[in-house]
């Protein structure tokens, strides 16, 4: 038990920091939570979580070895990634310039966004990011130990998509305030364009990739 805990322990680290660390997912939880308000951006920080899951799921089942080996397999999700991010960078490029305060001034509400659309936004740019896919690879195969029992590995899993998901959460919280979505709403739809301009330059950046 105690070889587990330490497993853990330096698996948790580890996903700390690179959950942490700026990315696609980041990027999408920033623009929604300034955009669309806290709803969608807690929709895409849970959509973000569960898409840990696909990559814990084909990290037990070896199916990431075959995607790491595969050059074949790897191209077709890098650019399934690269071409989602890019294509929400265009739709943050096309935005209107807003008038007012950038709400919604019959509602007094964000630009509308559903909780679905904002859940498979954030669930795919996850699932899809082939640089979770290499950290996954990388962790399971160096960091937990081959013997390790199955039930033990998915535990690891959910913890990490539960992580992941407060984490993202956390930030959708504190960007979602009042007070900082104002003071980013007040630069409107240069917001939108400059987050789209990060997007398009991650998309470009993950398709440039190499295994």
């Amino acid at each position: 038990m105690d070889g587990y805990l330490s497993q853990f322990l330096t698996l948790a680290g580890l996903h700390l920091l690179a959950v942490a660390s700026p990315g696609p997912d980041f990027a999408l939880v920033l623009r929604q939570s300034i955009v669309h308000g806290r709803t969608a951006a807690l929709a895409t920080s849970l959509g973000i979580g569960t898409g840990i899951l696909v990559h814990v799921t084909y990290s037990l089942l070896g199916l990431g070895l075959l995607v790491k080996s595969s050059l074949l397999a790897f191209t077709i999700m890098k650019w399934m990634g690269a071409l989602y991010l890019m294509w929400i960078g265009l739709q943050a490029l096309r935005a209107p310039p807003r008038t007012g305060d950038g709400f919604d001034r019959a509602e007094g509400e964000p630009a509308p966004l559903s909780r679905r659309t904002a859940f498979v936004s954030g669930f795919i740019t996850n699932a899809t990011n082939i640089k979770a896919t290499l950290f996954f690879i990388s962790v399971f195969s160096v960091v937990v130990s081959p013997a390790t029992p199955k039930w033990v590995l998915a535990g690891y899993g959910i913890w990490m998509a539960v992580t992941t998901a407060a984490w993202f959460t956390a930030v959708s919280l504190f960007f979602t305030q009042a007070r900082v979505r104002r003071a980013f709403i007040r630069f409107g739809h240069w917001f939108d364009r400059t987050m789209g301009v990060v997007l398009l330059a991650l998309g470009v950046r993950l398709a440039l990739t190499r295994n």
